[in-house]
């Protein structure tokens, strides 16, 4: 009897222990995730991207696929042949598959934008640089020839043209408004792999990283002001778009940050501003034309404000002042800073460079400097790299990019002093003709073929169309006279 006595007990113990314990949990807050749909939208739209993992933009999740299907058909294979000089060493032919000595026929890969229904085509420069033939490949595999319409060495792009009609192409974006942390789409055809979209945001505006400057062609005018991103650029992305989530062109992707020559999580692209610029000026002229303020610059940082008295730590620091250029005859002054060109803020030397390849030699634009304590604007006519207003043809613009200097006219003092009548002073080099030929900055061209120079006009028509030697007199600021050779 005691035996069944424990037993009911002890199952009636455990009865209240269940129901207590029922009623306990009953009592308590739920702890189940669910999303709330009385909650309000932004916390909702907070809650589902974490539980789908989709990036958002304005607290709604990024759909890419308008943007990429957009994009995809408008993008094309850009395919080059070019006569390459090979090592010339059997034994390297041999065992590692070097060529021979001579000429041999390359091919090289990249991508292009279309940029209208008609035809026109942008890419990089170093895609199609010294090619012979440029193939254009598009997402329909129909294949054209394309006509080189002019190229640009100083932002590294290019303008194509092909044959066709009512071809699908990617509207043009405004890369001012692109914000750092937005989402972007980089469409190309890495290693051959056609119409590959990736994704990324915007990590950095601004960017300069040497890459135009140390190239041949690029030097003192390159304009190097990138937008990074993370999206994954690969070899043959250069020339692709990169383009915002509502499918409108924001840059033309051009290099990655590299150890290994593939992508490492850095990609840049040229903003869309310069390339409109860019593309426009090689429709109607056929090369760039490139404004300048003419002054030398530096970034203002923590260091040089203290060494200079500073109030800012931000803008371009306007370390001299050319004697023709438009700022001289505007009012700035050494040691003014840059603030402003037109409405926009410019914090370094890359985005004053961007802002400025928006103009063309002859337009005005407002320069606000600050000077000690105040802010100024000034009015400005801006000029070409030889302190005039002209637009540069052409041929012109061939010579003097495969001269890679800046000139500057004498001063009759000068003149007097070196007792010349005629000159033209080399104010700065890069890499080109007159470099190689071991001229220095300083030098004053008198004469070119014996026949005297006294401004860059003169310097360019004796130049143009020229083929073959060429023989330059001159004088340094010392009085050494000099004689220098060099081919076109």
């Amino acid at each position: 009897m005691k035996k069944y006595l424990g037993l009911f007990l002890a199952a009636m113990i455990g009865g209240f222990v269940s129901v207590g314990t029922y009623k306990f949990l009953e009592e308590q807050p739920k702890v189940i995730v669910q999303t709330n749909l009385e909650e309000p939208n932004d916390l909702q739209s907070s809650a589902n991207n974490q539980l789908v993992g989709l990036p958002s933009m304005a607290g709604t999740p990024v759909d890419f696929t308008n943007a990429a299907e957009g994009t995809i058909n408008a993008v094309v294979h850009v395919k080059t042949s070019f006569q390459r000089q090979t090592s010339g060493d059997p034994l390297m032919e041999y065992f590692f598959g070097y060529p021979g000595q001579g000429q041999k026929q390359a091919q090289g890969s990249g991508s292009g934008v279309i940029l209208s229904a008609d035809g026109f085509i942008v890419t990089n420069n170093h895609v199609i640089d010294k090619a012979n033939e440029v193939l254009v490949t598009l997402n329909n595999n129909e294949e054209y020839t394309a006509e080189v319409i002019g190229t640009d060495p100083n932002t590294d792009l290019a303008l194509l043209k092909i044959d066709a009609n009512d071809l699908p192409f990617v509207p043009y974006g405004n890369s001012d408004g692109v914000k750092v942390g937005e989402w972007v789409l980089a469409v190309g055809n890495p290693f051959n792999l056609t119409s590959t979209v990736t994704a990324g945001i915007v990590s950095a505006k601004g960017r300069d990283i040497n890459i135009l400057r140390n190239k041949s062609q690029g030097g003192i005018s390159a304009v190097e002001s990138f937008i990074q991103t993370d999206a994954a650029v690969n070899p043959g992305n250069s020339g692709g778009a990169l383009v915002n989530a509502q499918g409108e062109l924001v840059g033309i992707n051009t290099a990655i940050k590299s150890n290994t020559g593939s992508y490492a999580g850095y990609a840049f692209s040229v903003p869309v501003n310069i390339v409109r610029k860019v593309v426009n000026d090689l429709m109607e002229f056929g090369t760039v034309q490139r404004a300048f303020i003419g002054v030398s610059i530096r970034n203002v940082n923590a260091q040089l404000a203290e060494a200079e008295d500073l109030d800012v730590l931000s803008g371009v620091y306007i370390a001299g002042v050319t004697s023709d250029g438009a700022a001289k005859e505007a009012g700035i002054e050494s040691g003014d800073v840059i603030r402003k060109i037109g409405n926009v803020e410019v914090k370094d030397v890359p985005e004053l460079q961007e802002q400025l390849s928006k103009f063309r030699p002859g337009n005005s634009v407002i320069v606000t400097v600050q000077r000690e304590e105040k802010e100024l604007e000034f009015p400005l006519v801006l000029k070409n790299q030889y302190g005039n207003t002209d637009l540069m043809d052409r041929d012109i613009s061939e010579v003097s990019s495969a001269l890679g200097a800046e000139f500057s006219n004498l001063e009759e003092e000068e003149k007097s002093k070196l007792k010349i009548e005629t000159g033209l002073k080399v104010n700065r080099l890069q890499r080109g003709k007159l470099m190689s030929s071991g001229i220095r900055e300083g030098f004053i061209i008198t004469k070119v073929d014996k026949k005297p120079v006294n401004n860059v006009n003169e310097l360019n028509e004796a130049l143009k169309g020229k083929k073959g030697g060429v023989l330059i007199e001159g004088v340094y600021p010392n009085g050494v006279q000099a004689y220098y050779g060099f081919g076109m």
